[in-house]
C-alpha cells in the first residue's frame, strides 16, 4: 500500500489520546472511522473532536470551513465491522494492558479489510508480541502519538521484529501528512526512546530523595532551573500521572532488569492513590496545598551530574542496542518532552568521562544495577562523546545547534532560522552565541546580499526569552547585566549590517522575540501572528534593546503604550503602528518573504549599505546624518553599479548590481 491509497483511518478507542488521534487525521484530509465500546464513550470522544476543533477556529489556527470539513469526515461507531469497513489503516488506542490490547486484535482480524495496516499507539509495550496475535505481523508497528496529539509533534514509529520496511515508511509517511515529525525506533525495545529516557529519569529522581541525599526541591530546581527541563521531576510525574510512569517501570523491570526496579516512593504513591493532578494530590499537594512551588535557588550540583549520568546510560543503551541514533534520540526527547536540547548533546557537554565516572563511584557505593555504565557509554567516553570529539572540517562552517543557516548562491539570500519549535523558539544564551556567529559570517560573505530571519514551524517566530534558563540560580543580577548586553550587541550586529535584514514573522512574536525582529530592516507578518512586549507581567522589562530601537520605529508613545501595557497585538494592528511592512496570508508569508529578501539581495550594495549608515547616523545628529548621506551619495558616483543603474534604465532593462 502507498500513502496516497490511504483513504480511511479507523481509530479504536475514543478517549483522549484517541480523539486526538482522530481528530489530527481528519484535519490531515483522511476520513476517519472513531469506535468504542458503547455510545456514551464514543460521543464524548466525539463531541471532544468538536469543541478542539472549535477552539483551534477561535485561535485562528484554522479556519471555520476547515473546522466544519474536518468533523463532517469524523464517523463514529460502536460496532467494530462498521468502524473497520474500507479502513486502510487501524489505529489502535486502548488502554495501555497486553492482555486488552490483545483481546481487541483477536477481534480486529476478523473484521479489517485484508490489506489494511496495523499500528497500536502504545507508549512502551512490545510490538512484536503485540503484532503475533495478527494475521499480519509485517504490517504491523507502533505509532506512538504524544498526548496531546493536537499540539505535539512528534510521532515514534517503531519496528516490531517482523515489521516490513514498506510498513515503516508508510506510517512515517502518514505521520508527515498529518503535520507530524516521525522518529524511526529501529528496534523493539520497552519504553521505545523518550519513555526510555524520562521514566528511569524519574525513577532515579525518585531514589535521590528515598536516599535521603537531596530533597524533592532540591531534585525540582535543579532538573527545571539548572538542566532547562520543562518541568521538575515531580512536577513532571504529578502531571503525567504517577500511576503512568509507574506502570511503564514496572514493565521495563519485568523485561530488562533490575536496572529498572521501581523506587518504593513511587509504589507508595500509587498505593495510596495520590497519583498527581488528576487525584490533587501527588508529590505536590494541588487541593490543600500551592501546588508545585519549585525554588529556582535550591540547585544542586551533585543532582544535576547524577541525573545526567543516569540519561547518558539510558542514551547509550538505546544507541549500543541500534534502538536509535544520537541525533533521532536528541530530536525525539525534544520534540515529546519538550528538553531544551536533547540527552546526548546534554552528556556529551557535560563530558561522558566524568559521568561515567559517577556511575562508577555510585555502583562502588550502593552497589544497584542501574549505575553499571554500557559498554557502549565507556566507548562513546573514550572517543570524546555520542558524537565523537566534534572536529570538522574547517571548510565545511559551522555546525551550528539551534539555527539552520542556509546560502542561496543564486537569489544571494543568508537565510537565519531559529530552530527551537519544541519551544516555541525561544531565545536562549546558546542561540545569542550562535546567531553572532552566524550573523559575522553572512557579513563577512560578499556572495549574501540580504538576510532572512525566520523561525522553524508555524506556531512562532519566537515566543520570547527562555525565562526558565534566566531564572537559574535565582536569577542572578549580574549575570542578567551580562545577559541583557549580550542580547544587546547580538541584535546590534543585524542591525549594524550593511546588507538589508528582513523577519519574516508566523505566530508569536513576543518580548525578546520581537526585539530580534525589531533589530530588521523590514518586517513581514502572517495574519495569524501576535506580537507584543509582555515583559511587565513578568515584572521585567526589555532588555535587548527594546526599549530603544521600537520608539525609533513606531514612535516614543506608541513604544510606550507597546511596553508599559504589555498587551498583545495582532499583525494588522502592527501595520498599523508601522512596525509590520506587510501583512500576507499565513500561507503566503514564506513565498512572499523569500520573494522581497531576492529582491533587495539584487540591489546595488554600495548604495544599499550607505543608506542605511546615514539613516543610522540621523538618528540622534541629524547633522552627522546628512554628512553620511552625503558622503555616500559622493562614493557612489564612482561605482560600476551606478553606470549599470544608468544603462539599464536607458536601456529599459534590469541592472545586475555587482557591489563594484
Amino acid at each position: 500500500m502507498q500513502l496516497e491509497d490511504v483513504q480511511r483511518v479507523a481509530v479504536l478507542g475514543a478517549g483522549n489520546m484517541g480523539h486526538g488521534i482522530a481528530e489530527v487525521a481528519a484535519l490531515a484530509g483522511y476520513d476517519v472511522s472513531l469506535r468504542d465500546i458503547n455510545d456514551e464513550l464514543v460521543q464524548k470522544g466525539y463531541d471532544q473532536i468538536e469543541w478542539s476543533l472549535g477552539k483551534l477556529a477561535e485561535k485562528d489556527r484554522i479556519g471555520d470551513d476547515e473546522a466544519d470539513a474536518a468533523l463532517d469526515r469524523v464517523d463514529a461507531f460502536v460496532d467494530l465491522g462498521d468502524a473497520l469497513d474500507g479502513a486502510d489503516v487501524v489505529v489502535e488506542v486502548v488502554p495501555e494492558k497486553m492482555a486488552i490490547k490483545k483481546d481487541v486484535y483477536d477481534e480486529v482480524v476478523e473484521h479489517a479489510p485484508e490489506e489494511a495496516v496495523f499500528v497500536t499507539n502504545t507508549s512502551s509495550l512490545s510490538i512484536t508480541e503485540l503484532s503475533e496475535v495478527t494475521d499480519r505481523p509485517e504490517r504491523f508497528c507502533g505509532m506512538h502519538f504524544f498526548n496531546p496529539p493536537v499540539r505535539m509533534d512528534l510521532v515514534e514509529v517503531i519496528s516490531g521484529k517482523h515489521t516490513s520496511d514498506d510498513t515503516l515508511e508508510l506510517i512515517e509517511g502518514l505521520a508527515e501528512s498529518m503535520g507530524k515529525t516521525p522518529v524511526r525506533v529501529r528496534k523493539d525495545s520497552p519504553g521505545f526512546i523518550v519513555n526510555r529516557i524520562l521514566v528511569p529519569l524519574m525513577n532515579e529522581a525518585a531514589w535521590i530523595v528515598e536516599s535521603g541525599d537531596a530533597t524533592m526541591e532540591a531534585v525540582d530546581s535543579t532538573t527545571k532551573f539548572d538542566m532547562g527541563l520543562p518541568m521538575g521531576s515531580f512536577e513532571l510525574a504529578d502531571q503525567v500521572g504517577i500511576d503512568v510512569g509507574y506502570h511503564v517501570l514496572e514493565y521495563m523491570h519485568e523485561v530488562l532488569g533490575d536496572a529498572y526496579r521501581p523506587c518504593p516512593l513511587l509504589g507508595e504513591k500509587v498505593e495510596a492513590e495520590d497519583l498527581g493532578k488528576k487525584t490533587g494530590k501527588g508529590f505536590y499537594d494541588y487541593e490543600d496545598g500551592d501546588g508545585a512551588q519549585i525554588p529556582t535557588d535550591a540547585v544542586d550540583a551533585d543532582v544535576r551530574r547524577r541525573l545526567l549520568a543516569v540519561m547518558a546510560n539510558e542514551t547509550a543503551g538505546l544507541i549500543g542496542d541500534d534502538v536509535a541514533d544520537a541525533d533521532d534520540i536528541d530530536e525525539a526527547v525534544k520534540l515529546g518532552a519538550g528538553f531544551p536540547d536533547g540527552p546526548a548533546k546534554l552528556a556529551d557537554e557535560e563530558g561522558l568521562a566524568a559521568l561515567v565516572e559517577t556511575l562508577n563511584a555510585l555502583a562502588e557505593e550502593t552497589g544497584e544495577a542501574r549505575y553499571e555504565a554500557t559498554d557502549y557509554l565507556r566507548e562513546a567516553a573514550e572517543e570524546g562523546g555520542f558524537r565523537g570529539d566534534g572536529d570538522a572540517d574547517a571548510d565545511d562552517g559551522p555546525d551550528y545547534e539551534v539555527l539552520n543557516v542556509e546560502v542561496d548562491a543564486e537569489s544571494r539570500v543568508g537565510h537565519v532560522e531559529i530552530d527551537r519549535p519544541h519551544r516555541m523558539n525561544t531565545i536562549s544564551g546558546e542561540v545569542l552565541d550562535e546567531l553572532a556567529d552566524a550573523v559575522d559570517r553572512l557579513d563577512d560573505d560578499d556572495e549574501v546580499r540580504a538576510i532572512l530571519l525566520s523561525g522553524a514551524g508555524d506556531r512562532a517566530f519566537s515566543a520570547g526569552a527562555d525565562v526558565q534558563s534566566m531564572a537559574a540560580g535565582g536569577a542572578d543580577p549580574i549575570h542578567a547585566v551580562e545577559l541583557s548586553r549580550q542580547g544587546q550587541q547580538t541584535f546590534g550586529k543585524l542591525e549594524s549590517s550593511d546588507k538589508p535584514v528582513i523577519a519574516a514573522i508566523d505566530g508569536y512574536c513576543l518580548g525578546g522575540g520581537m526585539e530580534l525582529a525589531t533589530a530588521a530592516d523590514m518586517r513581514i507578518a502572517s495574519e495569524r501572528s501576535e506580537l507584543g512586549q509582555p515583559e511587565l507581567d513578568l515584572g521585567l522589562l526589555p532588555g535587548w534593546g527594546g526599549t530603544q530601537r521600537l520608539a525609533r520605529i513606531v514612535g516614543e508613545g506608541r513604544a510606550k503604550e507597546i511596553i508599559l501595557t504589555a498587551d498583545r497585538y495582532d499583525a494588522e494592528t502592527m501595520a498599523e503602528y508601522d512596525f509590520v511592512n506587510e501583512v500576507v496570508p499565513d500561507d503566503e508569508l514564506d513565498e512572499r518573504a523569500r520573494e522581497l529578501a531576492e529582491q533587495l539581495a539584487g540591489g546595488p550594495p554600495i548604495a544599499q549599505k550607505y543608506t542605511k549608515r546615514a539613516i543610522h547616523a540621523g538618528r540622534t545628529d541629524n547633522e552627522a546624518g546628512l554628512e553620511v548621506e552625503a558622503m555616500g551619495f559622493g562614493h557612489v558616483m564612482n561605482t560600476d553599479d551606478l553606470m549599470e543603474g544608468i544603462t539599464a534604465f536607458m536601456g529599459d532593462g534590469e541592472p545586475e548590481f555587482e557591489g563594484k
